[in-house]
């Protein structure tokens, strides 16, 4: 796959003149392309391919629009090069990112569906496939955030906003008409710059940073030391006036450091140990501590593309660079690592995703990292998104994309999700909703109630707050009153939580058996799976005040009987006990032991029955002995 450079690698050379020969016009046009000066490479294989009909020159042509972000103008090229011969391979891929950012997704579909015919294995084709089949669970909450773009004064795109001092530093580009115009996209090279704001709408006009960072070519973006005096900042490979190039003419970025003097200025620079000169480093991003530098790179024994690394200070310098490895890096690109505490935000176009770069998360916890999480719509597009920021005191964070056609900077706030719960109540012996019923809603955290009736389809509502506990009641006269618990802590997405009743209707003196409370053979503690089922009994209990319980125990038909009464008393006696201890009012419950009076099935004494069949037999039934009247 072709490694997608569009803000990693960075190239000036001179503009050839244009010569009217058709051949010469792609020979131009070629050189533009592979000198990655996009902008020229598309303006000319337009008139070339308006007299001849070249797929290589079109295919070509196709993926100078995409650099560039122009999906309509791409898409359009990449069916005329499907209309000569189907697209392949490395190809198709490029074409299925396109038509999926454009939301053209059967057609994205079938030129994955194209690749993985031939490559089962492909990982991208892969990622890709399952990025539409998840499409619609990243618009899961589409209001959990607010998200504005910043108005920089004279500034024509700019990215990768990071906060220092009392504003924000970026990499930015202007328009110009000198010869120092990028051949990439027409603007001028990238150069760092500074603004504030005092009410975070409104920012000061852009001021590069002062010193010696910004120089002829391309420089930024940029990343801080805590105490804001150390700067490692990506920067085109030059000297002087004049780009250093590899044995191929390309050339790579590189990582630098530079120190702010007493004056404000930013001098002092130094190359990065690791950076090469056959691959390109840049795009840092520094650990709180300044003892972890993290960075992208091409290096050769990546996974693909352009991977995350790290490197550790080790006292006198930085450390050899580690991959991140598999859970983090992919046969994509990824890029922009930024850090908060122990989690790592980067952007991908190697996993699943709305389209084009995504932004993602992982912890870190201290032995590997998790897996990576999308951060969803609307802080990612079917564009490019990009540099995370999260947010501050100020509950302001930031992030960069091309959504609005070139590359920007936005700010995002994040709202509290919409949550609620909801259910219907049932009779449960006829399964009909019903009316009338008083609901509570007790908020554990703050010790509020609220209530409502149900409506005639036996059904109620209250909204909820984050980050709160809560217990929903229902009853009503001559059935038996039930609750659940809900918690809210944690819930970043709106949910509407839902909670069903089906309330029994109170018979004195008639068993229920309670499911799952089991003993194993001639003991009487509770088994785990028992507390399970017992935790659930002592909730109806305690729901239920003016009722009073006994709870019976009954064995298998083995032992004698006086044996298995003595046994089943036991049993009784111990989730009775069991129950008491949870909260019950000892006041309100008995226990007896029915021993082997009471069987279900067969398994009388002399009749051979297997484990499950005598299992059965042990089991623990409870009944209401008595109803109280005057209960509030």
């Amino acid at each position: 796959m072709r490694i997608n450079m569009k803000k990693l690698l960075y190239l000036l050379l001179p503009i050839v003149g244009l010569a009217s020969c058709t051949q010469h016009r792609l020979a131009q046009a070629d050189k533009a392309y592979d000198r990655m000066a996009y902008a020229q490479a598309s303006r000319l294989y337009d008139k070339y391919l308006l007299k001849e009909q070249d797929r290589a020159a079109t295919l070509r042509a196709a993926d100078a629009y995409h650099r560039q972000n122009q999906l309509h103008q791409a898409a359009e090229r990449y069916a005329n090069a499907e209309r000569i011969s189907a697209l392949q391979g490395a190809d198709a891929l490029r074409n299925a990112q396109v038509l999926q950012s454009l939301g053209e997704l059967a057609e994205a579909n079938r030129m994955t569906d194209r690749v993985l015919l031939n490559d089962p294995d492909d990982l991208l084709a892969l990622a890709l496939r399952s990025a539409a089949q998840e499409r619609s669970t990243f618009f899961q909450d589409s209001s959990l955030f607010t998200v504005t773009p910043l108005e920089l004064q004279g500034i024509a795109s700019a990215f990768c906003a990071v906060p220092y001092r009392e504003g924000l530093v970026f990499a930015g580009e202007k328009s110009t008409s000198t010869s120092k115009e990028n051949p990439w996209n027409g603007m001028s090279f990238l150069d760092l710059y500074t603004t504030s704001s005092r009410d975070g709408a409104s920012w000061s006009h852009p001021t590069a940073l002062p010193g010696s960072v910004n120089g002829r070519f391309h420089d930024g973006p940029a990343t801080f030391s805590a105490d804001g005096k150390v700067m490692y900042f990506t920067r085109s490979d030059y000297y002087k006036f004049r780009l250093n190039k590899d044995g191929s003419a390309v050339s790579h970025l590189k990582l630098f450091r530079a120190e702010q003097d007493a004056l404000g200025n930013w001098s002092d620079i130094h190359q990065f140990k690791w950076n090469g000169d056959e691959h390109s480093t840049g795009h840092a991003a520094l650990s709180a501590d300044g003892q972890t530098l993290y960075f992208i790179s091409d290096m050769p024994g990546g996974l693909g593309g352009t991977d995350i690394y790290r490197s550790a200070w080790d006292g006198e310098g930085w450390g050899a660079p580690r991959n991140l490895g598999p859970t983090i890096n992919t046969p994509g690109n990824e890029m922009f690592p930024t850090l908060h505490g122990d989690t790592l935000f980067f952007s991908s176009n190697g996993r699943a995703g709305l389209g084009g770069l995504d932004l993602f998360r992982s912890h870190y916890n201290g032995s590997e990292w998790s897996t990576p999480v999308n951060l969803n719509y609307p802080l990612n597009t079917s564009f490019d998104d990009f540099a995370f920021v999260p947010p501050g005191a100020d509950g302001v964070g930031y992030l960069s994309s091309n959504r609005k056609g070139v590359d920007r900077i936005f700010r995002f706030t994040e709202n509290d999700p919409t949550l609620a719960v909801t259910g219907i109540f049932l009779n449960d012996a006829t399964d009909e909703p019903m009316a009338d019923v008083e609901v509570k809603l007790l908020d554990l955290t703050t010790g509020e109630i609220m209530k409502v009736m149900t409506n005639s389809d036996g059904t109620y509502f209250f909204p909820l707050q984050k980050g709160h506990a809560y217990r929903v009641s229902g009853g009503k006269d001559g059935m038996f009153t039930e609750s659940r618990d809900i918690q809210t802590a944690g819930q970043r997405i709106s949910r509407t939580y839902r909670e069903d009743f089906e309330l029994k209707e109170v018979v004195i003196d008639k068993p229920i058996v309670v499911e799952n409370i089991y003993y194993d053979y001639d003991r009487w503690d509770i088994r785990a799976d028992a507390a399970v089922e017992l935790d659930k009994l002592a909730r109806v209990f305690i729901d239920n005040p003016e009722l009073s319980f006994e709870l019976s125990s009954h064995t298998d038909s083995r032992a004698s009987d006086l044996y298995n009464l003595v046994l089943s008393e036991a049993r009784a006696n111990s989730a009775v006990d069991y129950l008491i201890r949870k909260g019950v009012n000892p006041d309100r419950i008995t226990a007896k032991g029915y021993g082997e009076k009471r069987l279900v099935n067969r398994c009388r004494d002399g009749v051979e029955c297997s484990e499950v069949e005598h299992q059965a037999n042990r089991r623990t039934e409870f009944k209401v002995t008595r109803v109280s009247t005057g209960t509030p």
